[in-house]
């Protein structure tokens, strides 16, 4: 007997005096592969990510439909229990890490309460700091998120979002923020923890070429519905539906050869 798919959504979502923000947007992830959610600004993608981890409802919002990890109901899940779950099965990281970080607490500290949120004991910070190509230097816990870059503040929070070594990770937007050097050192860091962890990543982006260079299969979310799904090169060599022909139509054309290894499942 096959096993289920690691994450399966097929949700809805509403805000107050703002309905269908989700409409069936249907995404499934396998254990271990790397999956691109694709919108423009308002689509629906960070509501996505916050639905699958039921926080929509924090923000006045609700969701419903179909919302399975590892073949248990997420939706029929207290509070309570998927506290239990966020962080410790599935990590998050967010688009702006200075405002994601607690400004008034130290870097180790924050880490510190990220474990003790599913763990007891010390966790091995400096082994931690490393995996993300940080320095593991004690001097860098006792800063504050003021005193760090910003591509040093995001590889603090994908630090703390793959602390419990979660099956799943999503990222939203998480290189937005950043110049493209760091947000290529970025998005080969999601390359080497899905290699070395084997954790799922779920990479949400407005920007297709950094979805092309980190994503296996990709889906395309429009006004809340998404309307194609297939693996990258089917993606960018064979778009079926207009808004997809049109994302790909609006990427800048290069003046040089792209290698057939970036499109290419």
């Amino acid at each position: 007997m096959s096993q289920p798919p690691l994450l399966r959504a097929r949700l809805s979502a509403d805000y107050a005096g703002r309905s269908h923000v989700l409409d069936n947007a249907e995404v499934t992830i396998e254990a271990g592969e790397i999956v691109g959610l694709v919108g423009e600004s308002g689509s629906g993608k960070s509501t996505m990510a916050l639905s699958i981890l039921r926080l929509l409802e924090f923000r006045g919002g609700s969701t419903h439909g179909l919302l399975e990890f590892r073949g248990k109901n997420l939706l029929a899940l207290s509070q309570c229990e998927m506290r239990s779950l966020r962080g410790r099965e599935i990590g998050l990281v967010l688009q702006s890490p200075l405002s994601a970080l607690n400004p008034a607490l130290r870097i180790g500290g924050q880490i510190a309460q990220a474990w003790r949120a599913h763990r007891t004991g010390e966790p091995d910070i400096l082994e931690l700091l490393e995996m993300v190509n940080l320095p593991p230097d004690r001097k860098l816990l006792d800063r504050y998120p003021s005193q760090l870059s910003v591509g040093q503040a995001q590889r603090v929070l994908i630090a703390m979002a793959i602390l419990h070594r979660p099956s799943l990770l999503i990222a939203d937007e998480p290189t937005s923020a950043l110049d493209a050097v760091t947000q290529a050192e970025i998005l080969n860091l999601f390359r080497q923890l899905n290699r070395e962890l084997g954790m799922a990543v779920l990479y949400i982006s407005h920007d297709l070429l950094s979805v092309a260079s980190l994503c296996q299969r990709i889906a395309i979310l429009r006004q809340g519905e998404v309307v194609e799904t297939g693996s990258r090169g089917a993606i960018f060599q064979y778009p079926q539906h207009p808004y997809t022909q049109a994302l790909i139509g609006a990427i800048p054309k290069l003046p040089f050869a792209v290698p057939d290894t970036v499109l290419t499942a």
